[in-house]
């Protein structure tokens, strides 16, 4: 992602100086701004060193969603979402308290939980593909952390 941001970056910049008219030198200086605040952002989260998820006796912490007691888990699920030709696979956090959760959350999380519900989806859901190891992997080790722990198919 911070390569393709910094490509993106320099496309901007040969459009600023290569081309002379407005379009082509508003659309440069955009491209500049946006994919360059993306590039501080990817290398931020690469500099400050922090797993994206983090389980541990006392629950789990997500670097997104946040953290999340044992005691807060109903059950964890693998879900499949499919748009056109391709699918995405989630772990979802099933809560006995969404509404609780929602409260605590961070904005993005609230902004989109009413989709996610229009969609069959909990608020806590974690994207797959950003984790090192299978989502299969993830669930055998909250089982470890959390014994008796309800894995929903």
């Amino acid at each position: 992602m911070l390569a393709g941001s910094v490509v993106f970056v320099a496309v901007g910049i040969v459009l600023l100086v290569a081309h002379s008219t407005v379009k082509m030198t508003v659309a440069g200086a955009l491209a500049v701004l946006f994919f360059g605040f993306c590039a501080v952002l990817i290398i931020q989260r690469l500099l400050r060193d922090r797993p994206e998820l983090v389980l541990d006796d006392a629950g789990v912490d997500h670097v997104r969603l946040g953290r999340f007691g044992w005691d807060e888990i109903a059950a964890v699920r693998i879900r499949e979402q499919r748009v056109r030709n391709t699918s995405q696979r989630f772990i979802e956090l099933v809560l006995h308290d969404p509404d609780a959760y929602l409260a605590r959350a961070p904005k993005l999380v609230r902004s989109t939980a009413s989709m996610n519900a229009r969609l069959g989806f909990g608020p806590a859901n974690m994207a797959t593909n950003t984790l090192p190891v299978p989502p299969e992997a993830v669930l055998d080790a909250m089982r470890r952390h959390r014994p008796g722990l309800s894995v929903q198919n």
